[in-house]
This record gives C-alpha cells, sequence and structure tokens, in this order.
C-alpha cells in the first residue's frame, strides 16, 4: 500500500536547420553550464534565452532579489520499497543528471537547504506510481529533488503542483539501463503564481523515459526540460498540454542533445490559447552531435488560438553534425478553429458551445492519453472544459 510521507522542501512561428562542423550544447546559452550563479549574467530580456520571458513578473527569481522567505508543503506517497531521504549538495547524486543552464536553475541550486532523493530499487516494477504533490502556501521557495531509477525498474511519477507560490527547482532522473519510466508534471498553480523549473533526465543504455509535462495555473510558468544519454539505445518521449488564459505566461523550452549512438527521441507538445495577453511559447532544440550515428528523432508543436487578443511563439530547431542518421524532423502550427469540424458538428444538432468543447477535447485526447492514470486524466478533461466554460 502507499503511503503518504512529509519530506524536506529546500502568433508567430519559425523553425531553422543548422548542420554543424564543432559539438557544443552551449551554441544556444548566452553561457556555458554552471552550478555557480556568479557564472550567470543577470539577463535583460535581449538575451536569445529570455527574449520571450517577462522579466518584471519573475518576482526576482532572475536577478537575486527573491529569498527563501515561503512555505510550501511537500508530500510524498510511494509503494514499498521506494526509499525518501534528505540529503545536503555533497550528495554524488545531486547534478549528476545535468547542470543549469540559466541563472534561474543556478539560483534554486545554491538557495535550497536539503535535496530530496526518492529511490527505486534496481529490477523493481512498481504497481502504483510514486506521488509527490507541492502545494504552496505563499513566498518563494527553491528546491531539488532526484529519481533514482535502478536498472530494468519501472515507475510512473507524478508531480503535481498547486497553491500560491513562487517556486524555481530543479527536477533529476538518473535512469539506470534498460529501466522504464513515466514522469507527468502537472502546473495547476493559482494565478498568482511564478514557477520556473528545469527537468534534467540522464537515460541509461536500452531504457525509456516518457515525460508528460501539462501546465494550466500560474501568472508566469517557465519549464525547461532536458534529455541526455548514458548508454546507446535509449528512447525519450517528451509529450506535453498547455491551456494558457488571458494575461498567463506559459513557456516551455526543450532540449534533447543526442550525445550518444542510437537512440530514439519524440517531442509532441499541444497547446490552446484564449483571451487577452495569453501568451504561450514552445522552443524545441534537439542536438545530434557528430558520434551519435542511427539517431531518429522528431518534433511536433501545435497551437491552437481560441480568441482574438492571444500570442504564440514556436521556434522548433534541429542541429545535426553527422549525416549517418536513421531519421530527424520537425513541425510548427498555429492556428484558429477549423471552421469545417465546427460547422459538421452544429449541422448535426450540436450547440456552438458544445461543439467547441468537443474539438478541443479531440486535439488533446491524444496527449492526454499518453499519463495512463484514469484520475489524472479525468481531472485534465474537466479543468480543460472548466477553462472553455469560462469563456463562453
Amino acid at each position: 500500500m502507499a503511503e503518504a510521507q512529509n519530506i524536506p522542501v529546500g502568433s508567430t512561428t519559425a523553425g531553422s536547420i543548422a548542420v554543424a562542423a564543432e559539438s557544443t550544447v552551449a551554441t544556444r546559452m548566452s553561457a556555458p553550464p554552471s552550478f555557480d550563479v556568479a557564472d550567470f549574467p543577470v539577463p535583460h530580456g535581449r538575451e536569445e534565452e529570455w527574449r520571450f520571458t517577462p522579466l518584471e513578473r519573475l518576482r526576482g527569481l532572475h536577478d537575486g532579489t527573491a529569498k527563501a522567505d515561503g512555505s510550501l508543503k511537500a508530500e510524498v506517497s510511494a509503494p514499498d520499497g521506494v526509499t525518501v531521504e534528505a540529503v545536503g549538495r555533497d550528495d554524488a547524486r545531486i547534478g549528476k543528471a545535468g547542470t543549469p543552464v540559466d541563472r534561474v536553475a543556478a539560483q534554486a541550486y545554491s538557495s535550497f537547504e536539503k535535496a530530496t532523493v526518492i529511490s527505486v530499487p534496481k529490477e523493481t516494477v512498481l504497481t502504483e506510481p510514486v506521488r509527490l504533490t507541492l502545494h504552496g502556501e505563499g513566498g518563494t521557495t527553491f528546491g531539488h529533488t532526484v529519481f533514482d531509477i535502478g536498472a530494468f525498474a519501472e515507475a510512473v511519477i507524478v508531480i503535481d503542483h498547486t497553491g500560491d507560490a513562487v517556486r524555481a527547482a530543479n527536477v533529476d532522473f538518473l535512469i539506470g539501463d534498460g529501466a522504464k519510466v513515466t514522469f507527468v508534471s502537472v502546473q495547476d498553480w493559482d494565478d498568482t503564481s511564478v514557477h520556473c523549473s528545469q527537468h534534467n533526465a540522464l537515460i541509461g543504455r536500452d531504457a525509456a523515459f516518457k515525460s508528460v509535462v501539462v501546465t494550466f495555473g500560474g501568472d508566469v510558468v517557465r519549464l525547461h526540460p532536458r534529455v541526455s544519454y548514458a548508454g546507446t539505445g535509449g528512447e525519450a518521449e517528451l509529450f506535453g498540454l498547455y491551456f494558457t488564459d488571458a494575461g498567463q505566461h506559459q513557456e516551455h523550452r526543450l532540449l534533447v542533445d543526442h550525445n550518444m549512438p542510437h537512440c530514439k527521441s519524440n517531442v509532441a507538445y499541444k497547446g490552446a490559447l484564449q483571451g487577452d495577453n495569453a501568451h504561450a511559447v514552445w522552443i524545441g532544440d534537439v542536438l545530434i552531435e557528430a558520434k551519435a550515428e542511427g539517431t531518429d528523432t522528431y518534433e511536433l508543436n501545435r497551437n491552437l488560438v481560441l480568441s482574438d487578443g492571444a500570442r504564440v511563439d514556436s521556434v522548433p530547431n534541429l542541429e545535426i553534425e553527422t549525416g549517418e542518421i536513421a531519421g530527424a524532423g520537425h513541425a510548427s502550427a498555429t492556428g484558429r478553429f477549423d471552421d469545417e469540424q465546427l460547422f459538421y458538428l452544429m449541422a448535426r444538432g450540436i450547440p456552438a458551445a458544445e461543439a467547441r468543447r468537443l474539438v478541443v477535447r479531440g486535439f488533446f485526447a491524444e496527449l492526454v492519453q499518453q499519463i495512463g492514470l484514469p484520475d489524472v486524466e479525468e481531472r485534465l478533461i474537466a479543468t480543460i472544459e472548466a477553462e472553455l466554460e469560462a469563456s463562453v
């Protein structure tokens, strides 16, 4: 049986394809990855990685003025055999999956008191998900969480964010050889919240990692999922859905670093926007290094604009350093409702508002089904319909 434990918290589109002569993951960054905040200059909004972000709404997370003065209620529910530890920054597992790539992630790393490490032993197949709930109770908090998944283990992990918070955090996944991990991150914050987080996944040989990121709430949400490989044969699936309402800024910046041969990745993010000044940003970077022969990768972003006044920036990037690949491609599309779909439904007696809901549900259905947890799926569908109902 799962048991609960308290744990410590410490419209424009663009795309490019580049064939590079020399490998460097830092080519799209103003500074190389670092754990030291001082290695990152304070952003001013002119930098490539910050040009879409409303810095004045980050509540000081980007310039060092934000202090850890808040409260966050954290609880983990996990099956028997899963261990939960509070560790210091000197623990060898901290930072192993990836290094901070911007000033906020470095600030989060430098500011947490204790990191939480949740471990699944090798060859363990969990029959229930590991659930981590984080509920903001006001103020600013920083955190670092590591999921250490042993070789040939199988696990489903859910992180649920709710409440009022200014939150900067790093989440690491150490995925052993042959392991299978599904990760679901739900951002359902209050409208006053700010959330910046870097997700780092290091995928072992012949291991599989599926990430499903769902973003609804918050004033500003800026997430940075990153994947790299520790051995050949690894597979990554990165799915995401977001519903951006009036005044919200939701930004998802992804990097898949194909640094090992014969690995796969598939990225698919979908978003819907409505209301004045609703702003969604999706940046999808895929780097195929010279040594990553046999890579097979594809990334997709689609956006559905439901009303005037909403804006989408969608930028897929594919950088290839070797011609010996199995396949690589990307696509991005942003548009309004399909009038033919609406006409078809309304011609069969379905009211306009209901037809609108059916179209949006169909738009998201494929990604919602990737979660594989009925209670979470039902909650997300209900949230989508509540957003649509509020706009009628």
